[in-house]
């Protein structure tokens, strides 16, 4: 529960509503830049959404605000340093690039022409990620208008990334060159969201990524299954195997060292998992299947937010047309995907995989391996005082009530920030799972947004007390 005076939130309130229409007509501007990164045609919009965004945090009042080249898209940095001695930092993440998207897609209307009915804005890039960027211009505003500040509580930084939809290549490099600029003591991550309109929550943490590639060969090319076969290696039956070796009977990975290292769920993290409205029916139809698989002993949240996992991405060899083609083939191939969970290193979990596999594979089979570039896992634990700091400022926000916590089975650059920076890493977003992240028809609740715009107004003032 917060402390924060009845006055307070009156006047950021007050605030925050005054300034409605004007917030919401710039977002909307913003939101016809069709600031798409994984096209190359809309190079130039996404260097134009970075600009427009470097204008209007300049507007808004950052004396220090520039765009950052990187050898992809922009990023846009902003800096407002505090007046009081030995106020600490904090560095908010987001991104300005957003996901393709297309009438034909599916759209009721242009995904570029924002859209507003009945409190809903849709657009694409509502909820992911411009709407949940751009709640901190006008929350600064307001909590500079409630405490009678000039300069925000707390030295405030930006770094709005321009490729997180094209999975942030150049993010880790960036914050590696810039980590002097960008040093904080705390980071906020806005580019999350909560579990329903009704249950506000925040996320913890984010899972890891490691992924490979697998090839297989057998004979030097297809061969006659007649005279070869059952008498020579065959690289699909290789991989066949070798999937089918992934898993155990509880479907536990048997690679060696996989667990290494991981955070365990303690009693209490699982009591609060386990307090959420979760609908498993629900959450089915929302994963287009018809039942729940997975580690034995853990429900169906603790596997996807606090759990590694193993995953086949894709197998195939051989003769794939229509008919019969009796044939030893020649290669397989085999994609893997390993999400990890606070604890588990990457680099570690390489090699392991690379050894297991150097140990299946049959003779007369010859194999190569690749990995893609990983993400690492970040988790806060929940007694952290930054952490607390975001919950109390959200109970604020929303008069009170108890916010609960999620993790994030996905992976995400927060991870780099939390590496590089050695700060920790929050998660602030009021999106909610109806407003179709990647989907057709994205769009954001404007109250839930401006929910947001409060919460930020009362963090500033709260964790300039709670990081020192």
């Amino acid at each position: 529960m917060s402390d924060t005076p009845d006055s307070a939130v009156h006047a950021v309130r007050t605030y925050v509503q005054q300034h409605r229409a004007a917030f919401v007509d710039d977002l909307v501007e913003w939101l016809r830049i069709p600031s798409v990164s994984a096209q190359p045609e809309h190079a130039p919009d996404v260097r134009r959404s970075a600009r427009w965004l470097a204008d209007k945090l300049t507007e808004t009042g950052f004396p220090v605000v520039e765009v950052w080249p990187t050898d992809g898209a922009p990023a846009v940095f902003a800096e407002w340093p505090s007046d009081t001695p030995g106020a600490p930092t904090v560095l908010v993440y987001g991104h300005h690039d957003v996901q393709p998207a297309a009438r034909e897609d599916g759209w009721d209307t242009d995904p570029f022409e924002p859209t507003l009915v009945g409190g809903r804005l849709y657009a694409r890039g509502a909820a992911d990620d411009k709407g949940q960027v751009f709640f901190h211009t006008l929350g600064v505003r307001a909590h500079l208008a409630a405490t009678g500040r000039t300069t925000p509580a707390v030295t405030l930084k930006l770094l709005i990334e321009g490729e997180e939809e094209s999975g942030s290549p150049h993010f880790r490099a960036l914050v590696e060159e810039r980590a002097e600029r960008l040093a904080a003591d705390a980071v906020i991550v806005s580019d999350t969201g909560m579990w329903s309109e009704d249950t506000p929550t925040v996320c913890t943490g984010m899972r890891g990524v490691a992924d490979c590639e697998i090839t297989l060969h057998g004979p030097d090319q297809d061969i006659h299954s007649g005279s070869f076969g059952g008498a020579v290696p065959n690289p699909a039956t290789a991989a066949a195997r070798l999937v089918a070796a992934l898993h155990d009977a509880d479907e536990h990975v048997t690679i060696p060292g996989f667990y290494d290292g991981v955070t365990e769920l303690t009693d209490a993290e699982r009591e609060l998992i386990a307090e959420l409205p979760f609908d498993e029916e629900q959450w089915l139809r929302t994963a287009r299947s018809h039942a729940t698989a997975g580690e034995a002993g853990f429900s169906t949240l603790e596997r996807v937010w606090a759990r590694p996992t193993a995953e086949l991405n894709g197998i195939g060899g051989g003769y794939q047309g229509p008919g019969g083609k009796t044939i030893v083939p020649a290669s397989a191939h085999v994609k893997l995907s390993f999400r990890l969970v606070a604890g588990q290193d990457p680099a570690h979990i390489e090699k392991a995989v690379a050894a297991w596999v150097e140990d299946r594979v049959p003779a007369g089979i010859r194999h190569e391996i690749t990995f893609g570039a990983p993400t690492r896992p970040c988790l806060t634990p929940l007694d952290h005082p930054a952490l607390r700091s975001v919950v109390r400022a959200m109970s604020t926000a929303f008069d009170g009530r108890k916010i609960r916590f999620t993790r994030e089975g996905g992976s995400g650059p927060a991870a780099d920030l939390q590496d590089v920076l050695a700060a920790p890493v929050l998660f602030l977003g009021i999106s909610v799972p109806s407003d179709g992240w990647h989907s057709p028809n994205e769009k954001v609740e404007l109250d839930l947004l401006l929910k947001g715009v409060e919460t930020t107004a009362h963090l500033w003032s709260d964790l300039a007390t709670a990081v020192r």
